[in-house]
């Protein structure tokens, strides 16, 4: 008869011990013979015909293998079940004597597994929480650099035949002028892009014409705060006062739309904005809600961290064990080690989170995904909504819906929304107003 037995072997860590007798097995392994044989093509046999015992000497083994451990499972799998214990991911096995398995000589056997259990979790830590609110205020300025950007993004692409302007856009190519006759140039790259204000000295590249040749040394070349990514994207080698020949294939100077109706309906469909004054106060107000919004996530950045640094009384040694042997591979101690404490973090958020969705009932609706894939989407646009008849983004989204992967990823965003934003409704936080720059930097500094 089989059964299953307990011992403490840790913290939050026990032995299960699954012990079947023969009677457990053995009539299922007489029965996959039987099985067997009805339906194996062996030469020299009619199908269906092959004796039982031919089948066991052939595949006897693996089959007698296979119904132990099925009852293994039976039993394991009824226990967990019967008793729900609050365990960690699966049991795992512990090493069994496999090889005195003999379908020959069946026999009672006992199978050890471990378990971890979750602690209890308490959400105590929220009532000492004292998170700061950074408030940053969208200025003038900020206003002027988000037209530009958008003026710049929405620019139609002029040729002209000479270098007018810092805002002319170069197609250039770069070809080594030390080069040995002959040989495939060294450097040679393709036609690459540009613009004149990238250039040191860009006075000296204005007034040149389409086809103009200029010689440069790449790292005098470029303004220090691009030099380095420019030179790697063009494949320019620096150092040593290595000087290339720059051809200006193509000249042109990007047309920017003009601050019009036409433009501040293509930024705000929804708004009926006459003058430029207008546009600028419910752009101000538009970017405002932005960084009102990063100040918020900024908030949630300090729950996400305070939630790390709750104490909870964990089952490391099990811990342990399943890093080494949940993957497809078992990894060494050293992997292990290495592994636990970003494993141990991920671990606390998930229960402290899964604590707060089962107490305050918090759940996703299809709706829910539905509506955030959509926004998604939207965001792609940069803002601006997209022109024109909108019946594919229905057929996107509903293709979306019926891919496992983005709705789960969706399901966690929107989730993990709800618990922070629950969190939100627990703590009053201090206001602090600070710079924009201020509050960059405190973001590099949290990750």
């Amino acid at each position: 008869m089989a059964s299953v037995t307990k011992e403490n072997i840790g913290n939050l860590h026990d032995k299960l011990i699954v012990k079947i007798s023969k009677e457990d097995y053995l009539p299922f392994f007489e029965k996959s013979v039987k099985d067997f044989s009805k339906k194996a093509n062996i030469p020299g046999f009619r199908k269906g015909m092959v004796p039982a015992g031919m089948i066991k000497k052939m595949y006897g083994p693996s089959l007698y293998y296979d119904e132990v451990i099925k009852s293994v499972e039976k039993q394991l799998n009824q226990y967990l079940t019967e008793e729900k214990p609050e365990i960690f991911a699966q049991p795992l096995p512990l090493q069994a004597d496999m090889a005195s398995m003999n379908m020959n000589n069946p026999v009672d056997y006992e199978f050890p597994f471990e378990i971890g259990y979750k602690p209890e979790i308490s959400l105590d830590f929220i009532g000492n929480l004292k998170p700061t609110l950074y408030k940053v205020e969208a200025t003038p300025e900020m206003v002027n650099e988000e037209i530009e950007k958008m003026l710049t993004k929405s620019a139609t692409l002029k040729e002209v035949d000479t270098v007018t302007t810092p805002e002319n856009i170069l197609a250039v190519s770069f070809t080594s002028s030390d080069e040995v006759a002959g040989a495939e140039a060294e450097g040679e790259s393709n036609q690459v892009e540009i613009t004149v204000k990238d250039f040191k000295n860009a006075d000296e590249i204005l007034n040149k014409q389409q086809g103009a040749i200029i010689e440069i040394i790449p790292e005098q070349a470029f303004v220090e705060d691009r030099s380095e990514e420019i030179i790697a994207s063009f494949n320019l080698k620096a150092g040593e006062g290595k000087k290339y020949e720059m051809k200006l294939e193509k000249i042109s100077i990007p047309e920017k739309k003009e601050l019009n109706e036409e433009f501040f309906k293509l930024v705000f469909p929804e708004k009926e904005i006459k003058i430029e004054a207008d546009f600028r106060k419910v752009l101000q107000e538009e970017i405002q809600i932005q960084w009102d919004k990063a100040g918020n996530e900024q908030i949630h950045d300090q729950f996400y961290h305070a939630m790390l640094d709750v104490s909870i009384n964990l089952p490391e040694a099990f811990l342990k064990n399943w890093i080494a042997k949940g993957g497809e591979k078992e990894k060494s101690a050293e992997e292990v080690e290495s592994q636990l404490p970003k494993f141990l973090d991920q671990l606390k958020y998930q229960l402290i989170s899964d604590k707060i969705i089962k107490d305050n009932d918090l759940n996703v609706t299809q709706d829910e995904i539905r509506l955030n894939i959509q926004n998604q989407v939207m965001g792609y646009f940069g803002g601006m909504a997209p022109q024109g008849d909108l019946s594919w983004l229905d057929s996107y989204i509903d293709r979306m819906m019926k891919d496992e992967k983005q709705v789960e990823s969706t399901y966690h965003k929107v989730i993990t929304d709800k618990i922070f934003n629950w969190l939100d409704t627990q703590v009053k936080p201090t206001e602090k107003t600070i710079s924009a720059e201020e509050f960059v930097k405190l973001q590099h500094h949290h990750h």
